[in-house]
């Protein structure tokens, strides 16, 4: 077998939970880990120090706008994605699937690749299997993604059926056309929305170019099914993966389906989400979120969370950052984007202390008694 240029060991298990580390070619990836999106070459309102300062270990860039704009021809004249955004610890890519096809109408599958418009001019654009990776290569991450079918949400099993025999397809694709698999990690997905049997399809039929994979991605979850179906696929596809490769949970970033992800066995996670919400001013704490727009927090002198030891919570109140938001000064995002991702970050080392110590449902159970938000929770 070949070697591969990331690869996993696992420390411990407490359960299904795992604590692991990931060698890629820019670090050691501590698991579990959250790993904030940097869609366009930057994680919105966060600098490279703060995110270092937060404890983030990777971050991702997305495939679908790099390409749109700077174009990822540039960046690679530029030294690659690392050199352009002055990152220099590991990068993930995505494939563009997931924002190829969110555009609805304005785009069009066909068996050699998707049809679409830009959604900043209209321009007509293409992309396929193999101009992913190329981007991907272009790019110069640590990890990239293949190109698959995103089925909508809650999809048929009509739709789904030969959407995975699609994926099989082009992930074959992307395996032929990967020009830097000395360097550069590549990611399987396994699809099949919530059906099980359909999980277990796509995963054997990925199995068969296992020696070209350095992971395991489970996409089409957390895109509008009840959480009951995503904790049950988890449970019954996760554990299947291969145990000495890492598996990654796309598109996640609520802190309790966090904690469930990890005790199913997912190593790495990621979402939009903790920055989104912050420039809205909602903000995550040990007791659930937090809208600090609200006028009750106008006279708060209170950090934001009372039990977190983040640099925004050790200097400024609550007060102080709802006139920030509600007088749409930027640094109010800033505040708030760097507490969320703090949050985030800590919760998973936090949870990868809790596994080394075989502690793990102990922890968990402690943090989603006392996060008191209206959710559902696994019997």
């Amino acid at each position: 077998m070949k070697k591969l240029p990331v690869t996993y060991t696992l420390e411990m298990t407490d359960g299904k939970a795992r604590a692991g580390k990931i060698q890629t070619p820019h670090g050691i990836i501590e698991t579990p880990v959250f790993m904030p999106v940097g869609t366009q070459a930057t994680v919105k309102a966060m600098t490279k120090e703060e995110l270092d300062d937060i404890g983030t270990q990777i971050i991702l860039g997305n495939t679908y706008h790099l390409f749109l704009r700077p174009g990822d021809d540039l960046i690679d004249r530029l030294g690659g994605l690392h050199q352009f955004m002055s990152w220099k610890k590991p990068i993930l890519t995505d494939s563009g699937g997931f924002q190829v096809f969110s555009l609805g109408a304005l785009r069009k599958i066909k068996e050699e690749g998707v049809y679409f418009s830009s959604h900043i001019d209209g321009s007509k654009r293409f992309i396929s299997p193999e101009k992913s990776i190329e981007i991907q290569n272009h790019l110069g991450s640590d990890i990239a993604m293949l190109f698959d079918e995103c089925p909508p949400g809650l999809s048929t099993r009509e739709y789904l059926i030969p959407s995975i025999e699609r994926t099989t397809r082009w992930a074959k694709r992307c395996v032929e056309a990967h020009q830097k698999a000395d360097k550069q990690g590549l990611f399987a997905i396994v699809q099949g929305g919530i059906y099980e049997d359909l999980r277990q399809k796509s995963l054997e039929e990925l199995l068969e170019m296992d020696e070209h994979f350095s992971g395991y991605a489970i996409g089409g979850l957390a895109v509008g099914e009840p959480r009951e179906d995503m904790y049950r696929i988890l449970d019954s596809i996760v554990e299947k993966c291969p145990e000495n490769k890492p598996r990654y949970l796309m598109g996640v970033g609520e802190p309790i389906d966090m904690l469930e992800a990890v005790e199913s066995g997912i190593d790495m996670m990621d979402c939009v989400q903790p920055t989104r919400i912050a420039r809205h001013g909602t903000v995550f704490t040990k007791h659930g979120r937090l809208v600090i727009k609200n006028a009750e927090y106008a006279e708060d002198t209170r950090a934001l969370d009372e039990e977190c030891d983040c640099y925004v919570c050790r200097n400024y109140s609550r007060a102080y950052i709802r006139h920030l938001l509600k007088v749409d000064e930027i640094l109010g995002a800033r505040l708030t984007s760097y507490h969320n991702l703090y949050f985030l970050v800590q919760l998973m080392k936090d949870a990868r202390e809790a596994i080394k110590k075989g502690e793990f449902q102990k922890f968990k159970k402690e943090f989603i008694d006392k996060y008191n938000i209206n959710i559902h929770r696994r019997k």
